[in-house]
Parts: structure tokens; C-alpha cells; sequence
């Protein structure tokens, strides 16, 4: 009797059996989350509400690891904001990568364009000329 109660605690993706002690966070809290954040006429299968709670599991994971890095005994909020940077700047972390790329873009053409004129106007006379002056 214990194991069919057990099945019904479980639920399936992809055929797969998920244990909802294998999720780090409250299933029913992410899944409000994400119909809290999505349009509503948005259906969510099974398999992304899972993934996307065991994801936000990584990520929480990733940043402690990183919390670790410091060799205080106590954790502090500016130290959490450092941790949390990448994650909630993204974007503009994006945005710049975009723009230094654009600008290399830009240095590369420049460098190419100068190469070509150094090699049409300041022509290098042959050694055997060069010979003949000495």
C-alpha cells in the first residue's frame, strides 16, 4: 500500500519518475512563479516547470560556491550583490561585449585599411638594388 501512495507522490516526465525530494525548491511555489511571470495564455508542460526548478537550484548552488571564495566566516549582503552581478546585469553585460566587439571591428578594418596603404605606397626596393648602392 506504501509504494502506490509513493507513485502517487511522484510525478512523470518524459516517462521519468521525479521525486519531488529531488526538486531544491517548493514545485507548487515555482510553478506560481512562472504563470505569475508568463502571459497567461502561456501553457507550461511538466518537463520546464521541473527543469526550471532544479535550475534555479544551480544557480543558487553557483553562487554560494562563489560565496565560499571569500575567507570571512559571515556572509554579507554587499557580498551576496557581488555574487549576484552577473545574474541580474545580463543584459548590460551584453551590451558591452556588443560594443568592445563593434569597437574591434573597427580597430581590425582600420588596421587592415593602413596595411594596404603601406603596401601600395612604400614599396621596398629589391635586395639585389640595395646591393648595388653598397
Amino acid at each position: 500500500m506504501s509504494e502506490a501512495i509513493n507513485m502517487e507522490e511522484n510525478k512523470t516526465v518524459d516517462n521519468t519518475v521525479i521525486e519531488d525530494e529531488s526538486l531544491p525548491f517548493a514545485y507548487a511555489e515555482v510553478v506560481r512563479l512562472m504563470k505569475d511571470n508568463l502571459d497567461s495564455d502561456k501553457m507550461i508542460r511538466e518537463r520546464v516547470k521541473v527543469e526550471m526548478n532544479r535550475f534555479l537550484g544551480q544557480i543558487l548552488k553557483d553562487v554560494c560556491k562563489q560565496l565560499n571564495e571569500y575567507p570571512y566566516t559571515t556572509v554579507d549582503y554587499e557580498m551576496l550583490k557581488e555574487c549576484l552581478y552577473p545574474y541580474q546585469n545580463i543584459t548590460r553585460i551584453n551590451q558591452e561585449k556588443e560594443r568592445i566587439l563593434l569597437h574591434l571591428d573597427a580597430i581590425k578594418s582600420d588596421c587592415d585599411a593602413l596595411s594596404a596603404d603601406v603596401r601600395k605606397t612604400l614599396k621596398l626596393k629589391d635586395t639585389a638594388d640595395e646591393e648595388k648602392l653598397f
